[in-house]
This record gives C-alpha cells, sequence and structure tokens, in this order.
C-alpha cells in the first residue's frame, strides 16, 4: 500500500464545505449530527485509501464529534452575558473565513489566467507552458472519493477461505490506465473497476491521482451522472500517445508517498 498526499488537492474544511454546498445548506445553521457520521464515513476511506494528511481530517473528525456531543447535552451553555452560545459558532468562523481566502485566491488565479490569455509584444507564451496551465480536474477530489465509496460499496465480501491476496502497485495500475486511455477516448472509471476485487479498485484510484498529479490525465464529473467520474488522456500537439506512456512519473518521494 501507498501514501497520498492530499495537500495539493483539498484539505478538511474543504470536505465539510463539499458537504454544504452539495446538500445546499446553510453555513450558520449545519446539522453537525448528520454531517458528522458522513464526515466520519469519509475520513474512514481516507486512512483505507492511506492518504498521509488523513490524520488532518481526523481531527476535524473529532471537532465535529465534539461539536455533536455539546449540542446533545442537556441544557445549553451560556456567555458571561447570559447570552446562548452555539457550539457551532467557532467552526462557522473558520469556515467563513476560510471561503473569503479561497474565493480571493479564485479572483487572483482568474486574473492570472485572463492575463495570460493576452499576448504582448515578444512574450508570447510557450505551447507547453499553455498547456499545462489548462485545468485536469473538473471536479472536487471529494467528489472522487464520493464515487469510490459508492464503487466500493457494490463490491461483493471476499469469501473467507484460503486464496492467494490480491496485491496491485500504483505503477501498475498507472500503466493499465495509461493503456486503457489510449485505446477509449472518454473513460468511465466504474465501467473501468467493473466486477473488480476492492485491492485493484484502490490501487487503481490512486494511480488515478497520481496522473492527475502529473497531468497527464484530465478528469471530469458527468452532471447526468455524479456518482461516478470519467477519465480522458491529455495529449499535447507535438507528443503522441506513445511517448505519454513511457513518460517518467515524478519521483514517489515528491508525492509524498512511502510503499510499506
Amino acid at each position: 500500500m501507498y501514501k497520498i498526499n492530499l495537500k495539493d488537492f483539498e484539505g478538511p474544511l474543504d470536505l465539510l464545505l463539499f458537504f454544504i454546498r452539495r446538500d445546499e445548506l446553510d453555513i450558520f445553521d449545519i446539522p453537525v449530527a448528520r454531517i458528522a457520521d458522513e464526515y466520519l464515513e469519509h475520513v474512514r476511506l481516507l486512512e483505507e485509501i492511506d492518504l498521509d494528511s488523513a490524520g488532518e481530517f481526523l481531527y476535524m473528525a473529532a471537532v465535529l464529534i465534539g461539536i455533536k456531543a455539546r449540542m446533545l447535552l442537556p441544557g445549553q451553555e451560556v456567555d458571561e452575558d447570559g447570552e446562548l452560545i452555539d457550539p457551532r459558532r467557532e467552526l462557522v468562523e473558520r469556515l467563513l473565513e476560510y471561503v473569503r481566502y479561497k474565493e480571493a485566491s479564485g479572483h487572483l488565479l482568474a486574473l492570472e489566467t485572463e492575463r495570460a490569455e493576452r499576448f504582448t509584444r515578444n512574450h508570447a507564451v510557450p505551447e507547453r507552458a499553455a498547456w499545462e496551465q489548462k485545468q485536469v480536474l473538473d471536479a472536487s477530489v471529494f467528489d472522487l472519493v464520493s464515487a469510490l465509496k459508492r464503487i466500493l460499496s457494490e463490491v461483493p465480501e471476499e469469501a473467507l477461505h484460503g486464496v492467494v491476496r490480491e496485491e496491485y502497485s500504483i505503477e501498475e495500475q498507472r500503466a493499465f490506465l495509461l493503456d486503457r486511455l489510449a485505446r477509449d477516448k472518454n473513460l468511465s472509471f466504474s465501467a473501468l473497476v467493473e466486477n473488480r476485487s476492492r485491492p485493484f479498485i484502490v490501487a487503481t484510484f490512486l494511480g488515478v491521482l497520481e496522473l492527475v498529479q502529473a497531468q497527464q490525465v484530465h478528469v471530469h464529473i458527468s452532471g447526468e451522472n455524479p456518482i461516478d467520474f470519467y477519465l480522458a488522456l491529455r495529449v499535447r500537439q507535438d507528443e503522441t500517445v506513445s511517448e505519454i506512456r513511457t513518460v517518467q512519473m515524478p519521483d514517489r518521494r515528491d508525492l509524498g508517498q512511502t510503499k510499506r
């Protein structure tokens, strides 16, 4: 099994915002009891695929469980002025501040993208640089995790009898993905892993994350089927499919991954 560092994707507060936006919840009136349970389910899945940053998600899960417990206690806390204390207040303030920073970051990124599309004399953007600036993940990573959770829930339990345990390396699954994507232009992840074992599905999912980090694969969620996601090979005009399949991946240590 390998560890994937999620810091290049999204963090604990993003997962919480994912639930709030998905269910169109009021950020000032978060149903913590329900959110905490679902958050913990996602954290268990993140632990299963062995993400380096799962500890941060566990901490946030503990915060949510703590708030849930305080809200279930009889009687309510009051401040020095006798005003009721909402146990969710500090979390809401953190979320609002985080949203402000994300919106500011998004605005700056939009300005950067707009400026990159303007050409001034003697300042043409190289074709490769323009290609690398294109978005490779048209979805939240938690959309992908939700799809993975749904797919794994449909995998039958392994029979308890003497069999050789299946093991798959991420390198093998990367090669498997690139080979399939060389033949299929728009590949459904659920179709790709249909009737496969749980270890195969998890290793293939980690292979997808690595290929996204290496900007070799474009991933998007279909509006018609949000519980699945689709993969497409990214090919520059000056590249061939065979060149992509033989390209060197970043050093595993740079991706925050270790084998155990």
